[in-house]
């Protein structure tokens, strides 16, 4: 059914990005693209997705049929060479080859993107002009043109792109991430820093539709968490992967961006005052973290409007953990931190302050956070006690 859907929507990529989103969060895989695996169209493998060649950018559905038909008859590729001496050169063009490398469908071939990069336009030329003098002037004793040999390929000795630059290949192709994330890294600190992943949002705003068409009551669908409300605050991270300015009435810049989480993207308005402020981290591809207020209106996609923008810090794995007698004391020592700790101690380690009497742990603001690199845990050891200082490495 999945699959069906990908299908009926394949020429917008936002869609498509959206089902396959919502495919992975069944926990149906789906399979990047891969000459020797993809056809045309998404297609079901047992528990899996095969991302369709015609949904790449510049690949139609010509080209995909000549691969499929080529692969057919004349076994799988092997190599880039094998590739393109299988193809009928007038149906395949550098163009798709190089979108084709770009989206990751010839990673099976075992070569760096960079290097199939630096070599296939050249390598077309040289395999097309053979073909055309084996027609020209090389015909068997049968009557038929001779089968030409691979050529060899000399690649270049020059390093594969970085992940960033891979996964931005990716999504310039196909409209998404396929091998992984930008954010892959960031998973622990975006749960950390953000108050709610993009997806639940839309959630919550389906929830309050039906609530509005059906009269049902409210209900609580987060865990205990209050259901989001329109103009509620949240705080929201990710990667920003699109940004649109655009000039008001009264002459003045306001930003339109496109933030995108792991699990989904949401628009978010940035009115001019305040990207004055945060203008040099409206930038495409920037990692940020947004806090702003929530816009959920009847017949209209959620919307954040932004009030504050700063950048997506890694955070360590490490956390330092203060024991305090009970919640009030706990609530004491976090404002006593501010004495205790300096900015030469100021760091990305989060603390944890423990109340032992209601066995409840509270995370202390951000700028409370620590460096394992100073002497920080000893300056709260000799404040609080050895036994009451604890750091724990994940």
């Amino acid at each position: 059914m999945i699959a069906a859907m990908l299908n009926s929507i394949m020429g917008t990529s936002e869609k498509v990005a959206h089902y396959i989103n919502f495919a992975e969060s069944l926990g149906i895989q789906v399979l990047p693209p891969d000459i020797n695996e993809s056809y045309s169209r998404f297609t079901v493998k047992g528990d899996t997705i095969r991302f369709g060649m015609a949904a790449i950018k510049n690949v139609g559905a010509n080209v995909v049929d000549s691969i499929v038909k080529a692969r057919e008859n004349k076994g799988k590729f092997e190599s880039l060479v094998d590739f393109i001496n299988k193809m009928d050169v007038s149906t395949i063009n550098k163009r798709a080859v190089e979108c084709l490398i770009k989206a990751g469908a010839l990673d099976n071939f075992n070569v760096y993107r960079s290097k199939m990069l630096a070599v296939h336009e050249k390598l077309i030329d040289s395999i097309s002009n053979d073909k055309k003098r084996n027609i020209d002037g090389q015909i068997s004793l049968f009557g038929a043109t001779e089968e030409l040999k691979n050529p060899e390929v000399s690649y270049p000795n020059i390093k594969e792109f970085d992940k960033r630059n891979l996964l931005a290949m990716e999504k310039e192709m196909t409209g998404l991430y396929i091998t992984g994330h930008p954010l892959d890294d960031y998973a622990k600190s975006l749960k950390m820093q953000t108050t709610i992943e993009i997806a639940k949002i839309f959630s919550v705003h389906e929830t309050l539709d039906e609530v509005l068409e059906e009269n049902i009551p409210d209900v609580n669908i987060f865990e205990g968490k209050n259901i989001l409300k329109d103009n509620d605050r949240v705080v929201l991270g990710g990667i920003l992967a699109s940004v649109n300015q655009k000039v008001t009435r009264n002459n003045t810049i306001m930003a339109f961006l496109t933030l995108e989480d792991l699990t989904g993207s949401i628009e978010v308005i940035v009115f001019p005052k305040t990207l004055e402020n945060f203008k040099s981290l409206c930038i495409t591809d920037s990692l940020v973290i947004i806090k702003g207020r929530i816009s959920l209106k009847e017949d209209e996609q959620p919307k954040l409007l932004c009030e504050s923008i700063e950048p997506l810090e890694k955070i360590n794995s490490s956390k330092v953990y203060l024991r305090a007698d009970n919640e009030i004391e706990a609530k004491k020592l976090n404002m006593n931190l501010k004495e205790i700790l300096k900015d030469e101690h100021k760091g990305d380690t989060p603390i944890y302050l423990v109340a032992m009497r209601e066995r409840q742990k509270f995370r202390v603001p951000r700028d409370r956070w620590i460096s394992l690199e100073s002497d920080a845990v000893s300056v709260l050891r000799d404040q609080l006690g050895e036994e009451n200082v604890k750091v724990e490495d994940n």
